[in-house]
C-alpha cells in the first residue's frame, strides 16, 4: 500500500504493482469463492475471478439469471449451486445480489455463515442501514467490500481489453486477522485497476449520491432540460441531440477523461472556452443546494427507505418498466436511436 497526493491529500492507495496476481492466488489459496448473485455485478466480478485462477463456484436461483450463468459456461452441480448450497460450500462469500434481494434472502443465508468464513460485498448499502436491512452479520466472521467504480458490464469489458476498473475496499469486521490482505487480493483478482481505501459507510453514502447526482439523476435532468429549451425553440431533434448529447459523449468527455477539463477547454474554440469558462459558476450556484439537499437525504436513511420501500412493492417490476418505456420511448432517446444509427462505425 502507498500514499498518494490526490489534489493535495494523502490516501492510501493500492495497485497491481504492489499487489500482485500472484500474491492474491497466495493469499486465498485452497479456499472457494462462492458468488452469490449473477445480476449485474456477479458475472463480471465471479468470471474475472474464474479466468485468473481462483476456485469460482456460483449460486442463483433457477430463472433466467441461472440460465444465463449456464450458458456463461458455470455448469449445474459442479459450478453453479442454488443459493444455500453455495454459501455453504463457500470459504468467501461474495455477496452480490441486488440490495432489495439480499433482504429477502438474509434470513436463510445468515445461518450458514459458519465461523471461518469471510462475507464480502461489493456495496455498503445493506451493513450501512441495517436497522431498515435486518443485515446485520454474525460477529465471528470477517466482513469485507471491494466496490468497483462502475457497472459489473464494464468491470468484465476492461478485464478482458487488459485494462481495470478502479475499486474501493474496506473492512466491517476482522475476526481471523488476515481480513484485509483477502479485501486486496479479491480486488485484484476481479481486475481492479487500483484501490482506495474508504468505509462502508462512506462508500453507501457516496455511491447512492451519485448514482442519483453526475452520474444518472442529474445528468438526465441536464440533458433534457437542455434538449426541450432548444426544442421549444424551434430546432430540430437532430440538432437538439447532437448539441446536447451527441457532442457530449462523443467528442468531448473523452478529452476530460484523459486529460481534464482545463485540456478539454483549452482544445475548444475560444467562444466556447469563454462560454463554459462564464456559466460554469451560474450552474454550480444553482446545482449545489440541490446536490447538498441530496446528500443529506441519503445521509440520514431518506433515499435508503425509499428505495427498500419501492423494492419491497410486488409489483416493482412491473413499475420499473413502465418509468424506463417512458424515458425510452421520449423523443430525445428515440432520436437518439437514429443519430446512433448515422455515426460511421455502424455504416460499413
Amino acid at each position: 500500500m502507498a500514499k498518494m497526493n490526490f489534489g493535495g491529500v494523502e490516501e492510501t492507495v493500492v495497485t497491481r504493482e504492489e499487489f500482485t496476481l500472484d500474491m492474491a492466488r497466495k493469499a486465498l489459496s485452497g479456499r472457494t469463492i462462492a458468488c452469490i448473485g449473477y445480476g449485474v455485478q456477479g458475472p463480471g466480478q465471479s468470471l474475472n475471478l474464474k479466468d485468473n485462477g481462483f476456485k469460482v463456484i456460483v449460486g442463483q436461483r433457477p430463472g433466467k439469471t441461472f440460465d444465463k450463468a449456464v450458458r456463461d459456461g458455470w455448469v449445474p452441480g459442479e459450478t453453479l449451486f442454488g443459493i444455500e448450497e453455495a454459501v455453504e460450500k463457500g470459504d468467501i462469500v461474495l455477496c452480490l445480489l441486488s440490495d432489495a434481494a439480499v433482504m429477502s434472502v438474509w434470513p436463510r443465508i445468515k445461518p450458514l455463515l459458519k465461523p471461518g468464513k469471510t462475507l464480502y460485498f461489493s456495496h455498503g448499502f445493506a451493513i450501512t442501514w441495517s436497522d431498515r436491512t435486518g443485515c446485520v452479520p454474525p460477529a465471528d466472521i470477517d466482513v469485507i467490500m471491494v466496490a468497483p467504480k462502475g457497472s459489473g458490464a464494464t468491470v468484465r469489458s476492461l478485464f478482458l481489453e487488459g485494462r481495470g476498473i478502479n475499486s474501493s475496499y474496506a473492512v466491517y469486521q476482522d475476526v481471523s486477522g488476515h481480513a484485509l490482505q483477502d479485501t486486496l487480493a479479491i480486488g485484484i483478482g476481479i481486475g481492479s485497476g487500483y484501490l482506495f481505501e474508504t468505509t462502508f459507510q462512506r462508500e453507501a453514502v457516496s455511491d447512492l449520491t451519485g448514482e442519483r447526482g453526475s452520474l444518472m439523476g442529474a445528468i438526465q435532468g441536464l440533458l433534457s432540460a437542455q434538449y426541450e429549451v432548444l426544442r421549444e425553440n424551434g430546432h430540430t431533434p437532430s440538432e437538439a441531440f447532437n448539441e446536447t448529447v451527441e457532442e457530449l459523449t462523443q467528442s468531448l468527455m473523452p478529452l476530460f477523461a484523459a486529460r481534464g477539463m482545463d485540456w478539454m477547454y483549452a482544445n475548444c474554440s475560444t467562444t466556447a472556452q469563454r462560454g463554459a469558462l462564464d456559466w460554469k459558476g451560474p450552474f454550480h450556484d444553482a446545482i449545489k443546494p440541490v446536490m447538498q439537499q441530496l446528500y443529506q437525504r441519503v445521509k440520514n436513511g431518506t433515499e435508503a427507505q425509499i428505495a427498500i420501500d419501492a423494492n419491497s412493492k410486488p409489483d416493482y417490476r412491473e413499475g420499473l418498466e413502465r418509468e424506463l418505456k417512458e424515458l425510452r420511448e421520449s423523443e430525445m432517446w428515440r432520436t437518439a436511436e437514429t443519430v446512433r444509427a448515422l455515426r460511421p462505425e455502424n455504416n460499413k
